[in-house]
């Protein structure tokens, strides 16, 4: 199980690499597009529609590898004087924490879905519907979800990392 949820969190943290890139090949042909604007090029139209619909599904997708790979910021030299007993609580406390966030987010995440499809509300510059980019975040929160709870089970003892996982941000 958990080579299973470490392989599918890699996965959508590399999906997520693929969107920033696409993102960012869409600012800059944006940008040229205004910048050559007298030569007949423009921008492109609801670039900053994409872009924001594009971050939020990048987020949604890295954000759990990052957390299971302990890639957030710490600092190591209060961490390390902690007792062992008391990183582990701090460790497992934290993972339950962002568990329930995600939940909460993941059910808010549906809800909106729904909403906004029943709404019928589109973006200002190409009409697409609010609700795509709402639908296209849940499953990597849902994967969130999933991650946030082994992290926990790691914490706690329950579950062990993959074997030939390096602890802190290193992975095979």
């Amino acid at each position: 199980m958990s080579e299973l949820v470490y392989r599918l969190c890699r996965y959508t943290a590399w999906f997520a690499g693929a969107v920033v890139a696409a993102l960012a090949v869409l600012s800059v042909v944006s940008i040229a597009g205004r910048a050559l604007s007298g030569f007949g090029l423009r921008p492109v139209p609801g670039d900053f529609e994409l872009v924001e619909a594009g971050t939020a599904l990048a987020v949604f997708c890295a954000l759990p590898w990052c957390f299971l790979v302990r890639g957030h910021a710490t600092v190591d030299i209060f961490w390390e004087a902690f007792p062992q007993r008391l990183r582990t609580f701090v460790e497992a406390g934290t993972s339950l924490l962002m568990l329930a966030i995600w939940v909460l987010l993941s059910w808010r995440m549906g809800i909106a879905t729904v909403e906004h499809q029943a709404s019928g509300e589109t973006t200002f510059i190409l009409g697409m519907p609010l609700w795509w980019g709402y639908a296209a975040s849940l499953p990597p929160a849902v994967i969130g979800c999933i991650a946030y709870a082994w992290r926990a089970l790691e914490a706690l003892g329950l579950a062990l990392p993959p074997e030939g996982f390096a602890q802190g941000g290193a992975a095979r």
